[in-house]
Order: structure tokens, then C-alpha cells, then sequence
């Protein structure tokens, strides 16, 4: 037994509750990949709720890939994968009917604040450089931000990120998919030119180590969807 008794949970979605009460207690313990969890039967005595409960609440860690199971010691905390995570949470922002605005600002945060770090590893790596200059450069040949357009776009901004090399960051690149598919009437009427223009731009500033400019280029290349938005 691990600890006295705990008060019964009370509240409507009680699988929900034990999960929190379970990822606090893991933080708490300290616990690492590979190390135990609690048994099905503490759960049970600890936390005050029946077994079904207590197989909802560990069904949806081991979805999330926070524990797993195995041969002759039950639970134990799993090597978590973000990016796993980070497909549903995708889905989650597709699916969710969220201001246009949050998505903007939250975009915009994502973006701009990665750009020191992928300065750094441009500044470690030249290949990194030369890898976001290309992807910068292969806009489609249109003359319209159609859906190769929007591909492109993606591509090139999820390459920016993906740069500076922080993998749970990266991953909240999945934002662009639920952004693109709220402005998706905007972005046909846009400045194809002006767009890779300011790709090429964002990737020289990084790369002359102007970190300032680079952070007013992004800024202004996203502020046109706040100049168009209706």
C-alpha cells in the first residue's frame, strides 16, 4: 500500500478525475520510464473508485502512451512519444470551433518564438540553412494561393519550426492544419509573390544572424490575415 486511504472522488466524470489524480501522482513520485505504477488494487483503495473506473482512467494513459503494460509487472511508466500526441491534438483544433483570432495570436506565438533556436542550430548547421532556403523557394507555380499553394505554406512554416530543434514544439505545428481550414476562403485572394518573398526574407534574417528582423518579418507576413480577416 502506498500511503493512507484518499477521500473518494465526486465529481460527474470520475475516469477523467483519476487520470489527473494520476498524472499528479506520477509527477509527484517522480516516476520514470520504466518504473512501476500503482496496482489496479491501490488505485482502488486510494483513490476510493470501483475497477471500472480505475480501467477507463489507465486505458486513456496508455492511449497517450504515459504507461504501458508488462509480462509480471503490470503498469509501468512508458517512454512517452509527443508526436503521438501531437496527431490528435491536430485533430482536436480541427474539430473545435475556436476564434479566429486565438488560432492567429496562438500561431504567432508558436512561430515568432521559435526563431531564436532555429537561428542557433542555422548557426550550428549550414545544411539547416540551405534545407529552409530551398523549402522557402518551392512555392508552386501559381498565381493563386489554391490548395498547392496552402501546401507549400504549410510546408514551409512547419520547416521553420521544426528547425530550432525542439521536438514538443514542433509538434504543435499541427495548429496550421485547424488555421489553414479557418482562412481557407482568405488565402485564395493573397499575395503568392509577396508570400514566398517573405519566406526568403525570414530565412536570410536567421541566417545573418538578425534575429529582430526576422522575428518583424514573420510578424508582418502573418498580420495579413488580421488585415483580411471579415
Amino acid at each position: 500500500m502506498n500511503g493512507p486511504p484518499k477521500r473518494p472522488l465526486r465529481r460527474k466524470r470520475l475516469g477523467e478525475e483519476l487520470t489527473a489524480q494520476l498524472r499528479k501522482y506520477i509527477i509527484e513520485k517522480g516516476l520514470k520510464p520504466g518504473d512501476p505504477l500503482l496496482t489496479e488494487q491501490e488505485m482502488v483503495e486510494r483513490f476510493g473508485v470501483s475497477r471500472t473506473v480505475v480501467r477507463e482512467a489507465t486505458k486513456a494513459l496508455d492511449f497517450l502512451g504515459v504507461i504501458g503494460a508488462t509480462p509480471r509487472r503490470g503498469m509501468v511508466i512508458d517512454d512517452f512519444d509527443f508526436s503521438r500526441v501531437s496527431e490528435y491534438f491536430g485533430f482536436h483544433f480541427a474539430l473545435s470551433d475556436y476564434p479566429r483570432e486565438s488560432l492567429l495570436k496562438a500561431r504567432a506565438v508558436i512561430e515568432t518564438g521559435s526563431l531564436y533556436y532555429t537561428m542557433e542550430t542555422m548557426r550550428a548547421d549550414e545544411a539547416v540553412y540551405r534545407q529552409l532556403r530551398a523549402l522557402a523557394e518551392s512555392a508552386p507555380p501559381t498565381d493563386r494561393l489554391d490548395d498547392r499553394w496552402i501546401e507549400y505554406d504549410i510546408a514551409f512554416h512547419r520547416g521553420l519550426v521544426e528547425a530550432s530543434d525542439i521536438t514538443p514544439l514542433a509538434s504543435f505545428c499541427d495548429l496550421l492544419q485547424a488555421f489553414f481550414r479557418e482562412y481557407r476562403d482568405r488565402t485564395v485572394c493573397g499575395d503568392v509573390r509577396g508570400g514566398k518573398k517573405g519566406h526568403c526574407q525570414i530565412v536570410e534574417a536567421l541566417h545573418e544572424g538578425k534575429l529582430d528582423d526576422a522575428v518583424a518579418l514573420l510578424r508582418r507576413h502573418l498580420g495579413w490575415y488580421e488585415e483580411h480577416d471579415r
